[in-house]
């Protein structure tokens, strides 16, 4: 059975797109836990399944599928990828509306060199359901920010980087205040302008960067009034940038397709 697939990155957070109609049916949580494996499948953080237009509201759909297999209602930069296949493919020009599991999302194409992109999205308005909520942790209780920014988000201020954020991360994601676990993001504060920012995402783990965890990372700062907007939120893998307009958040990044290719699933 063969998979074909475009290969993408946001900022270093790598999906696998796959047209829905090309994709075989059946287990296809198993399916993407062979095609992101990085060692036996092409390796990904996650794989998401593209569909072109079905109705006037909107230039595409997508569906994905995070390494472990499970589900996610969104994710922004690879919502990012997602638009550049359209766009790559004649369905969309300088706007491209995508319906996700957190409703139609609505990106601008700023900047285009051959298969790179860059886009504004708008991110929505972010529900702050706890700005300082105390969380309990095998080291101790945390004072977290959570947010849904269309999936939901636990941000962690910190003063540094300098302890085990991974094992924390892991902890965090699966805790029982959590029970379809949560994505966490690590927020250090630079100054007014940036904050610099560590993911652990649900169904991946750790991540280069993370559009909707740089969107809740930018809630929690405007909230508390570590940052003001735009903030220049800096990831391992570089900068994404958020502004706010209106209590609306709006990401810009970049989004580029890197290699098409087949999986040979299970042969």
């Amino acid at each position: 059975m063969k998979i074909p697939f475009t290969k993408a990155h946001g900022a270093k957070n790598d999906f696998l797109l796959t047209w829905e109609n090309d994709a075989p049916e059946g287990d296809r949580a198993a399916m993407a836990r062979a095609i992101c494996d990085r060692h036996t499948g092409v390796g990904a953080d996650g794989w998401m399944l593209v569909a072109p237009p079905v109705d006037a509201d909107a230039e595409g759909a997508i569906q994905l599928y995070n390494s472990d297999g499970s589900t996610a209602e969104i994710s922004g930069n690879g919502t990012r990828c997602a638009a550049a296949l359209l766009a790559r493919h004649g369905y969309a020009a300088g706007v491209v509306r995508i319906r996700t599991g957190a409703g139609i999302k609505t990106l601008r194409l700023l900047n285009r060199a051959a298969l790179a992109f860059e886009f504004e999205m708008n991110m929505g308005r972010p529900e702050v359901t706890a700005e300082r909520f105390p969380l309990p942790l095998s080291s101790g209780p945390r004072e977290v920010t959570l947010v849904w920014v269309g999936n939901p988000q636990c941000a962690v201020p910190v003063a540094d980087f300098d302890f085990d954020w991974r094992a924390m991360g892991a902890e965090i994601e699966r805790h029982p205040h959590f029970p379809n676990r949560t994505n966490v993001s690590f927020v250090k504060p630079v100054d007014e302008g940036a904050i610099d920012v560590r993911f652990w995402e649900r169904g991946a783990g750790e991540t280069m960067s993370s559009g909707t965890g740089s969107t809740g990372a930018a809630a929690m700062a405007l909230s508390r009034g570590l940052a003001k907007s735009p903030v220049r939120v800096f990831t391992p893998a570089g900068p994404l940038d958020v502004r706010a307009a209106s209590n609306v958040l709006f990401l810009t990044g970049p989004a580029v397709l890197i290699a098409d290719g087949e999986f040979f699933l299970g042969e």
